[in-house]
């Protein structure tokens, strides 16, 4: 796997990772990944990520149900950002129960959620 090798790594040998939706090209989410999510993540055609707070692999959907299957995986132009293009199952990838991370706009001076949710996460995260 010499096209790991292209990836810039940060001192803790994590990159960012940006998912976004294959069809739509909607940014979901931002997450980090070592060598090896990365690797799994080529070979399997499934999302991992490295979970900073769990300090180990995360697969994306492992808990919640709501796995991204990557239809294509890009490296930015210095290689130090990676995307994910990816479809994602239930059409949740927020841990807010909504389609993306980013669903909080500015408007006057403050944020305001502009995106429904679409899952009780209180549910989804008890499976």
């Amino acid at each position: 796997m010499a096209w790991l090798d292209e990836i810039v790594f940060d001192e803790h040998g994590l990159v960012p990772v940006v998912a976004q939706d294959a069809v739509t090209r909607r940014v979901l989410m931002v997450a980090w990944a070592n060598r090896e999510a990365l690797a799994e993540t080529a070979t399997s055609g499934q999302a991992v990520y490295w979970s900073r707070s769990r300090a180990r692999l995360w697969r994306k959907g492992e808990q919640s149900g709501h796995r991204q299957r990557v239809a294509e995986i890009r490296l930015d132009c210095d290689g130090d950002v990676v995307l994910y293009a990816v479809e994602t199952a239930g059409g949740v990838s927020c841990h807010t129960g909504r389609e993306s991370c980013f669903f909080r706009r500015l408007e006057d001076d403050s944020w305001r959620a502009v995106d429904p949710v679409l899952e009780d996460p209180e549910l989804v995260y008890r499976k």
